[in-house]
């Protein structure tokens, strides 16, 4: 994969790509920096390139850090705005990342870093492909049960408002939340406020 138009074919049809996704095809940095000069890729930022006629959606900075941070998970206020479920803009990425896990300095778009452990990390994930590259986010049970859990984070009034728009839009169940909320032993803490919405 030395010529451009091969290498262009490829970072289309990934959507976004490293610098070292393009070494592991044989593409060095002296091909990809001679092809942004041209005008055929665009820097994104740091090391993570696509090709300059892509449309990103407005998920942009989740793919970024879906790239660099592959082991990370969407979560919080990021992951109700993914799943329409909030009035909150993030004005960051939340990310979760597991205890003991190595953590990468972002320089943009800012990141919020969870370290989340165990069941609790693993539970209700979900994969989305945006633009050929898959996210990973929590569920919408298991984002408000999160939102419980990190109440002190985010705001108790950011959980609430999460907590009656699901149950009010149906897009979790009762049963779905409560189990998301044992899993992340904030069941005790959910369970009224629950009660007040149903």
């Amino acid at each position: 994969m030395k010529n451009k138009e091969k290498t262009l074919k490829f970072v289309k049809k990934k959507g976004m790509v490293t610098a070292s996704d393009l070494e592991k095809t044989g593409v060095y940095r002296n091909l990809l920096y001679e092809m942004c000069d041209e005008g055929l890729l665009i820097r994104q930022s740091r090391g993570l390139y696509s090709a300059s006629d892509t449309e990103f959606s407005e998920h942009l900075s989740l793919i970024e850090i879906s790239k660099r941070s592959p082991d990370s998970v969407i979560c919080l206020i990021s992951a109700l705005s993914f799943h329409c479920i909030t009035t909150q803009l993030p004005h960051e990425v939340w990310i979760a990342v597991k205890r003991g896990s190595w953590i990468p300095k972002y320089d943009s778009p800012p990141v919020n870093v969870t370290v989340i452990s165990g069941t609790a990390f693993d539970f209700g994930i979900e994969k989305h492909k945006i633009n050929g590259v898959e996210i990973r986010v929590y569920s919408i049970a298991k984002t408000v049960a999160d939102c419980f859990k990190f109440r002190n984070k985010i705001g108790l009034d950011v959980a609430i408002e999460a907590l009656k728009e699901v149950v009010r839009s149906r897009k979790a169940t009762v049963d779905e939340i409560m189990k998301a909320a044992e899993i992340c032993r904030v069941g005790t803490v959910i369970r009224p406020y629950l009660e007040a919405v149903i």
